[in-house]
């Protein structure tokens, strides 16, 4: 820290987002600090003497030496309250809606374009003892997720004042603890976790409503997935389609670094989607964090915590949360060259030091837990990595496959085979799935384990035949091989294959996902059983077994029947060839 006996400041050097001032007393590192006339927002990142170093989060144009520099006092925070629902901010959580076409700079201290009220509801009274994490009351917005207002972390005791129900502006003082007060929005700082009473052990699955994932590579509420994939693999699509189908309460997806188009078009679809679970609007429990490539880099850098943090807070209401990111690659890169520029040695392919510990502590803010007011809440992160050209041996996804419970690797193969989800059997795995596995048993679903088998076998037995078929042909494989490669082909088609424009089958429920998961190794056991009853392996090949492949796009995505029907129809066209 300074010498806190200094004041304002001045400019000393500028280059690009990189600025040193002096004669700021009283800073520590990561506080903030108000830059120029126009009090650009920046976090000091490095004390030397009296000299700060610091980092800018918006365009530095026009900011020159002599400029004032103030200490704001405290680390980038996060304003927690309602209004976060069905909103759009950028990577300081600041309201972008009113935003023009090009983002001007602005204060860090500039939040919403003007005055909101929200309605009040009391859940306590007057005299009522309450803790950490406590409800003392809730405001209803338009979505389906009501936003408790909750007694911060360290506020113990009495209520001596409760305000009446109505409406009340966003930092308005709506109850008094032991003489603390407690605003409908309060402030958290974004790097640091947001505390608990314990972690949870307990797995739950997150469905996805994706059968490749759901079935093969499940993921448990409070888990973490890394979705590595070059460039046209269908990162963005897939994790736009977790994102409407999944199972969360609350969604935050974060932009971090990615294209305008993309982001806009998310934003598009999000806000014309009707969220299937409430029939209202998606976007209603959605909170958008945007943060495009233009963006200065240590706004794309703030903006994974700031996201994260969003998560937390709706966790501690007792909420299940999903975090995407989209990208953590880009994150990296605003990492590489946020140490570039402070002079930090580099490490592999440019990247800091410390770049494994800063991707562990970002996933590490994931988990299922009790809340410090005994409601239970998870945050699941799933990060989307870009590998330049497709090298998945390069830090970062190589880093991030260490410290997550999930890997969804995108092929590029698959990709311009057209089969999506590109997601790769063979190079993804999942942690979560032996006791997801068990869970099942004990719950409603005792044979979700030896239906992930039989489909994770036949994939398998097709995989290692397929350098053989491309060498010799499969003509010169046995009958009892040509079943499995031409099994094979039926699971990727009829199970895995899954369009996200496709009206029916965009979303697969639990039901429809078993039903296809057991009609197709029905129908493969069926054509081994023919061939090793002496029917020749060319005649199976000729078998048109389109009322199997068809059976995912007719079924509805609760619809078992469907799925039995033509598994039926296709086992008695098998028939006709004894």
């Amino acid at each position: 820290m300074t010498d806190p006996s200094g004041g304002n400041g001045r400019v000393l050097r500028v280059a690009g987002p990189l600025v040193e001032a002096e004669g700021l007393g009283g800073t520590a590192m990561n506080d903030l600090v108000a830059l120029g006339e126009t009090e650009l927002p920046g976090e000091i990142v490095a004390i030397r003497d009296s000299v700060i170093t610091v980092q800018a989060y918006e365009y530095t144009g026009g900011l020159a030496p002599g400029m004032p520099a103030r200490a704001l006092g405290r680390p980038l925070t996060a304003a927690l309250g309602p209004g976060l629902l069905g909103g759009i901010f950028d990577g300081l959580l600041r309201p972008l809606p009113a935003a023009g076409t090009w983002l001007a700079p602005r204060s860090v201290e500039e939040d919403s374009p003007a005055p909101r009220t929200w309605e009040f509801t009391p859940v306590a009274v007057r005299g009522d003892r309450v803790a950490p994490g406590d409800a003392v009351g809730e405001c209803r917005e338009a979505g389906p997720v009501p936003v408790r207002i909750m007694a911060p972390p360290g506020c113990t005791g009495r209520i001596d004042y409760i305000a009446e129900g109505g409406p009340y502006a966003e930092d308005a003082v709506v109850a008094r603890v032991g003489g603390t007060e407690v605003r409908m929005t309060t402030r958290w700082p974004v790097r640091r976790p947001r505390p608990v009473r314990e972690r949870l052990g307990t797995v739950r699955p997150l469905h996805t409503g994706q059968r490749v994932i759901d079935l093969l590579f499940p993921v448990a509420l409070g888990s973490t997935v890394a979705v590595p994939g070059g460039f046209g693999t269908g990162k963005t699509v897939l994790l736009q389609q977790i994102a409407k189908w999944c199972d969360a309460d609350v969604i935050v997806y974060v932009g971090c670094g990615e294209r305008g188009n993309e982001m806009a078009d998310v934003i598009a679809e999000f806000t014309a989607l009707t969220d299937p679970r409430t029939g209202g609007r998606l976007a209603d429990r959605t909170v958008i964090v945007a943060n495009t490539s233009n963006m200065p880099m240590m706004a794309r850098e703030a903006s994974i915590h700031t996201g994260v943090t969003v998560a937390e807070y709706f966790r501690d209401m007792g909420l299940d949360v999903v975090v995407i990111a989209d990208s953590t690659s880009r994150w990296a890169e605003a990492l590489r060259e946020f140490a570039s520029r402070t002079g930090a040695l580099p490490a592999e392919e440019g990247y800091p030091a410390g770049l494994a510990s800063a991707i562990a502590a970002f996933y590490e803010r994931a988990g299922a837990v009790t809340t410090l007011g005994g409601r239970q809440g998870s945050v699941t992160v799933i990060g989307a990595v870009s590998p330049p050209g497709g090298d998945m041996a390069e830090p970062v996804t190589a880093h991030t496959q260490r410290f997550v419970r999930c890997l969804w690797t995108l092929d590029r193969d698959l990709a311009y085979a057209r089969h999506y989800p590109a997601v790769s059997w063979a190079e993804s795995f999942s942690r979560d799935a032996e006791t997801l596995g068990a869970h099942r048993a004990a719950a409603d679903d005792p044979d979700w384990t030896v239906r992930r088998a039989r489909v994770a076998d036949l994939l398998a037995e097709a995989d290692r035949l397929a350098d053989l078929v491309d060498l010799l042909g499969i003509t010169a494989l046995p009958d009892g091989e040509r079943v499995s490669v031409l099994g094979g082909r039926l699971v990727r088609e009829g199970v895995l294959q899954q369009s996200a424009l496709s009206a029916r089958d965009a979303y697969s429920g639990p039901e429809k996902t078993a039903a296809l998961a057991e009609a197709v190794p029905a129908v493969v056991a069926r054509c081994r059983e023919l061939a090793a009853a002496g029917v020749p392996a060319s005649r199976l090949e000729e078998v048109d077994f389109s009322p199997l492949l068809r059976a995912r796009e007719e079924a509805e995505p609760h619809d078992r029947t469907t799925v039995e029907g033509l598994r039926d129809a296709m086992l008695a066209r098998l028939g006709e060839l004894t």
